[in-house]
């Protein structure tokens, strides 16, 4: 299956009040188990890696076209739907080179408005979407959300009300979200999904939530789930993609956590 365009998952999610769920992969191993997972749950997804958490040194040598091609060639065998997303690119200029490299999404951390809008025309005329976001940390202002929208043109945007990257979102302002939803008439995303309540996925939807991103949960579980082979056929237990293979194991973790989500978040059954 081609890839399909983010505003196109996004708008049936709205349309239909479940969430997308993006899953931060990091390398063949952990993107095949999204993608395995989606397919178990007949569910779209977002595929992709991200940017802030990667040796910049690497990404600045080709690992952005390295991973955009391990993606797509992945994305474009899938048999759900897809969206492929480089996200929180630290640069313009890595944000750039995702457009080229296979991705048809693209988000920019921490930029300034006019580097979004920038960024927009670009990704916009290649046919790729972008995500914006709103400073982490600071409560989101409705209007401050609604005059970036208008400013940027970006395709889905990222408010704070309480959710954390990495950490439990335990003081969520469901109703800050609820006045942005009312001025910004794009689809919401949640960044820090890892450690959102589960019981407040049904009210963010209802307040204009159509993605949530998830990244510090699949690592974890997939960390756990790894153990130093015995002495044996290393070649079977190290990269044979076989029942022996160690990082298999382990990326069978992150299958199962994928699929809860893909539940919690109502987009099984939605292919």
């Amino acid at each position: 299956m081609t890839l399909v365009p983010l505003p196109e998952l996004l708008a049936d999610a709205r349309e239909h009040a479940y969430a997308v769920g993006y899953f931060e992969a990091w390398d063949g191993y952990s993107l095949e188990a999204v993608v395995a997972a989606a397919e178990a749950e007949r569910a779209p997804v977002i595929l992709g890696f991200g940017c802030l958490f990667v040796d910049d040194d690497w990404l600045e040598a080709g690992g952005i076209e390295s991973l955009g091609a391990l993606g797509r060639a992945v994305a474009e065998r899938a048999g759900v739907p897809v969206a492929l997303l480089l996200n929180e690119a630290c640069t313009l200029e890595q944000a750039t080179r995702g457009l080229a490299a296979g991705y048809n999404a693209v988000m920019l951390a921490g930029a300034e408005t006019a580097a979004v809008a920038a960024l927009v025309r670009d990704a916009h005329a290649a046919g790729v979407a972008v995500e914006g976001e709103l400073p982490e940390g600071v409560p989101s202002e409705p209007d401050a959300a609604a005059a970036y929208v208008e400013a940027t043109q970006v395709d889905c945007l990222s408010v704070w009300f309480g959710n954390e990257h990495g950490r439990e979102s335990a003081r969520l302002d469901l109703d800050r979200r609820a006045a942005i939803h009312r001025l910004v008439d794009v689809p919401l995303v949640v960044h820090g999904g890892s450690g959102f309540p589960h019981e407040a996925v049904r009210p963010a939807i209802e307040r204009g939530v159509a993605k949530f991103n998830v990244g510090t949960v699949l690592k974890r579980s997939f960390l756990s789930g790894l153990s130093a082979p015995d002495i044996g056929d290393w070649h079977a237990q190290a990269g044979s993609r076989g029942p022996d293979d160690v990082l298999g194991i382990a990326a069978a973790r992150v299958v199962d956590v994928v699929r809860h989500r893909l539940r919690v978040y109502g987009s099984h059954e939605r292919a």
